[in-house]
């Protein structure tokens, strides 16, 4: 496994109502102050309760104001990114090495692309600074 680079960072969550056209619509904000979302996950309900979006965006700050603007309640939370080779087995040997150091995984989330560039794995973890210094000894 090849670790290319582990970065600290924080992810943006909402609470949507789950209906038709609300990524669209979010999304939507988001563009139009010219935020680029570089990884994306949803947490679905049934249609007409509250659903949950979060973002790891190239700037969060203007992703909170457009957010702000529109009346969306918004969270932070602290995340790493761990980016990697693209080669079966990554996220096995990330989840192993977090388990041997009795780190909890929490959540995560993945981007991912056919060939050429990094896996990034959105973590969330019971200690993400000893997960960094974990994963970093490998």
């Amino acid at each position: 496994m090849v670790i290319k680079k582990i970065t600290k960072g924080t992810e943006i969550a909402i609470s949507v109502l789950n209906e038709v056209g609300v990524l669209a619509k979010v999304t939507s904000f988001l563009v139009n102050h010219g935020v680029n979302i570089q990884a994306i996950s949803g947490i679905a309900t049934p249609v007409g309760e509250a659903a949950e979006l979060v973002f790891v965006t190239d700037n969060n700050y203007t992703a909170i104001e457009a957010l702000d603007e529109h009346g969306y309640k918004i969270s932070e939370n602290g995340i790493l990114i761990v980016e990697l080779e693209n080669n079966p087995g990554a996220l096995k040997n990330i989840s192993e090495i977090l388990a041997q150091s009795e780190i909890n995984i929490n959540y995560l989330y993945a981007t991912t692309c056919s060939k050429g560039c990094p896996t990034k794995i959105i973590l969330s973890t019971s200690d993400n600074a000893h997960a960094i210094d974990a994963l970093k000894s490998r």
